[in-house]
């Protein structure tokens, strides 16, 4: 591995121009295809196997044209203090919103108010339901701008109004303010880990391409493969934070490799063949987690899944590729570490090997120059690294107190993670958007009016196709839904053209979200089993409610198999990777307690409230129901990134004959400040999405930098290196027939220091016989 990737970083450092080309000709493409691409809404939500699709797909089937999937729209209208809806003026001024709204190309029926008596018993609350032909996320701009508008109007005429529902959904939207900050950060720590702007400005252009290429083909497929705007979101947030990490990673190893004294060509290579080793596989375990979001089996996390393991290929193939390339074109003007400006040493050397070169031939002048201005140039680093760094004083005092620091990390992390037990799941609605909208206002005022339930109606579907009595089976299935607890009103049943499934409507007692109306469902679907036995009728429970009930479910009994799959195959990687047994089992059991405490703080957070003013959380409430499964797919694939670039810098120098704990330090000398430096612009990619207006997107962003944070400066940084030290050489044990049976990666570049012996070797041969010349 470590060989080829030299080979090809070397290749893309004298062919710049020709992979520069390469890489601007892809992003143009790509540019090209999503500018002429059609539009296309935010994906569809379905969720294959669940009964409330299935009852979905049943009313698809038993009564077509009446859009059982399509959005819904709600105006709802309060009249002013000591008024009626009922008054003439404000009833005229509804019937004319109901006339309004019934002329949209997308309106399959429009309800008056005072006709299917959608009015408070006290008469102050009014509303009237559109019913669309397309799902609430698929409709036209034009559609959500006419059910605004409408409620302008009516608003003008002095009644409060508001418009909530379904159909004004859009694509999730997030902070661009936020975005900037965070690259702002990002460019900043990249100028002080890499001392000059043209070394920080490469990581940052590169991420950019590699971002611009994946979200553009993203949209330029939208159509075709049904993808949503939530997808390209993710892309953007995963691209943007692996692209700099990891071309942060391979430009900080070229200048250590500077630092050694190696020209310029050589030390692309070499970076390209050892960091870049590690950019493969630490891109692999983020693939892999990413791409396991498809046993979940639910077409949405799947297709987001994907898209964004694309976009990290297409950043490892530009850390290895385009990297190189732009080093070549940078020149001196990327320095060696440590290197403010150009020492004498090394302005003696150069002038010595141009004079030399000048008398006895170019070839003795360039080593002699290089030779001579490499050991001043060496020696001036040594004095200056006389001093121990931040990252070697740490990784010693970790060594003198492995058990205390571990104790520390452990304990800490597990006090963190507690809320986590806690931890209630369910999908965002109307009622979790800022007092500020127009839809909480009208979730708030349908609550006030009839009820918390109101908002979350459940949708029973009775397939009677095989019961002798239709009727009478929808009517047990009736009055036995009134009996149970926590039901505030029941609709008769409403038969279809054929007579055989049938509907009815229950408002739940409890607001949608809540504990009580999640055993509702429950209670409904158990007694239906009795019904079915009784009467031969099949009860189905659906609506968002429902919907959002069995996805929480679906996620939850997908957790642990999905667990099982990406740690296990990042678990047989790493043992590639590493070739050691308990180094990998760490690096797991450490992952899951940083995405465990990460849980804790976003519970804390999201739920329960603490903090929450500080990055804008209005309104608490259950945890989405993606993520858990969502965190521990990415933040496994990012702590692994961390992992991977620290530990095998140690591995490296324990190949290298260094002892297990002169290896941590060496590991941390190398590797410490460039992961640090990592760790806090993924935390401020995240970060910026903090910022969004749209709450999942808030949540995913908080989740993700907490876990990058827990993880990069709590587990890699304390417990890992605590527990190497604990370990001794026991960490590096692999059984012998396990050893002879894993392909040798060479991740470490032994075999590039073995050509390196052996092109020193023919050097000397060289310079003897010029002596003796």
């Amino acid at each position: 591995m470590a060989t080829f990737l030299y080979k090809l970083g070397r290749l893309a450092f004298r062919r710049r121009h020709f992979v520069a080309l390469i890489w601007v000709a892809l992003l143009t493409l790509a540019g090209v295809g999503a500018a002429s691409a059609p539009a296309a809404g935010t994906t569809s939500f379905s969720i294959p196997g669940v009964e409330a699709q299935k009852a979905f797909d049943l009313l698809e089937q038993r009564f077509p044209g009446a859009s059982a999937d399509g959005g819904t729209g709600r105006i709802v209208f309060k009249a002013p203090e000591g008024e009626k809806m009922t008054d003439a003026a404000n009833k005229a001024t509804v019937e004319k919103t109901v006339d309004a709204l019934g002329d949209g190309s997308e309106v399959v029926s429009v309800t008056d108010p005072f006709t299917t008596g959608a009015v408070s018993k006290d008469g102050t609350v009014a509303y009237t339901s559109v019913k669309y032909d397309a799902p609430g996320m698929e409709l036209k701009d034009s559609t959500r701008d006419a059910l605004e508008k409408a409620g302008d109007e009516a608003r003008a005429t002095g009644l409060t109004v508001d418009v909530g529902g379904d159909a004004l959904q859009a694509g999730a939207e997030p902070g661009a303010i936020g975005e900037v900050i965070g690259l702002a950060i990002a460019a900043v720590v990249l100028v002080i880990t890499l001392g000059s702007l043209v070394a920080a400005g490469l990581p940052l252009l590169t991420a950019i391409i590699g971002v611009g290429i994946g979200v553009s083909t993203i949209t330029a497929l939208a159509k075709a493969l049904d993808l949503g705007d939530t997808t390209s979101t993710l892309a953007l947030m995963i691209g943007l934070a692996v692209g700099i990490d990891y071309a942060l990673f391979i430009v900080s190893r070229y200048r250590s490799e500077l630092a050694e004294g190696r020209d310029r060509e050589e030390a692309v290579g070499r970076a390209t063949g050892t960091a870049g080793s590690a950019v493969v596989f630490a891109g692999l375990t983020v693939v892999i987690a990413l791409a396991g979001l498809a046993v979940v089996n639910v077409p949405m996390l799947t297709k987001m899944g994907l898209a964004a393991a694309g976009t990290v290929v297409v950043a490892v193939l530009i850390a290895l590729t385009m990297i190189p390339a732009l080093l070549g074109y940078a020149g001196k003007r990327v320095r060696a570490t440590g290197e403010k400006r150009r020492s004498t040493g090394d302005r003696t050397g150069e002038k010595t090997g141009e004079k030399t070169g000048e008398k006895t031939g170019e070839k003795t002048g360039e080593k002699t120059g290089e030779k001579t201005g490499d050991r001043t140039g060496e020696k001036g680093r040594q004095g200056k690294q006389a001093k121990p760094g931040l990252g070697v004083r740490w990784a010693s005092f970790v060594i003198r107190r492995p058990a205390a620091v571990l104790l520390l990390g452990v304990v800490g992390l597990g006090a963190i993670a507690v809320p986590a037990t806690q931890l209630e799941l369910g999908l965002p609605d109307d009622g979790s958007q800022p007092t500020s909208t127009t839809q909480r206002r009208a979730y708030d005022l349908l609550s006030e009016g009839f009820g918390p339930g109101f908002n979350g109606p459940l949708m029973i579907v009775v397939d009677a196709k095989d019961s002798d009595d239709p009727k009478a089976a929808a009517t047990t299935v009736t009055d036995g839904i009134k009996d149970l607890k926590d039901v505030a009103t029941v609709t008769p049943a409403m038969f279809n053209k054929a007579g055989d499934t049938a509907t009815i409507t229950v408002i739940p007692g409890s607001k949608p979200s809540s504990t009580q109306t999640e055993d509702l469902v429950h209670s409904i679907r158990d007694q239906g089993t009795d019904v079915r036995a009784d009467t031969g009728a099949q009860v189905l429970v659906t609506g968002t409610t429902a919907m959002n009930i069995d996805f929480s479910q679906k996620l939850n009994d997908a957790l642990i198999p999905y667990l099982g799959l990406v740690v296990g195959l990042a678990f047989l990687l790493l043992i590639v990777v590493f070739r050691s047994i308990l180094v990998p089992l760490k690096a797991a059991l450490g992952f899951l307690l940083s995405v465990l405490a990460a849980l804790g703080a976003v519970v804390a957070v999201f739920q329960w409230g603490w903090l929450g003013g500080l990055i804008g959380v209005e309104e608490t409430g259950p945890i989405m129901s993606m993520m858990p499964i969502f965190m521990v797919g990415v933040v496994f694939g990012l702590a692994m990134d961390y992992e991977v670039f620290l530990v095998t810098r140690m591995r490296e120098a324990y190949v290298h004959g260094e002892s297990p704990s002169q290896a941590i330090v060496t590991g941390f000398r190398h590797s410490a400040k460039v992961v640090a430096a990592a760790a806090i612009i993924m935390m401020a990619v995240f970060g910026g999405f903090i910022s969004s207006t749209e709450s999942m997107i808030k949540m995913i962003g908080f989740g993700l930098a907490i876990a990058v944070f827990f993880d990069a400066f709590i587990v890699r940084m304390a417990i890992v290196p605590a527990v190497l030290a604990l370990l001794g050489k026991k960490a590096w044990w692999l059984p012998k027939w396990l050893d002879r049976a894993l392909p040798n990666v060479d991740v470490e570049g032994e075999g590039l220091k073995t050509q390196a012996d052996a092109a020193s070797s023919r050097d000397g041969d060289e310079d003897r016989e010029l002596v003796r010349a």
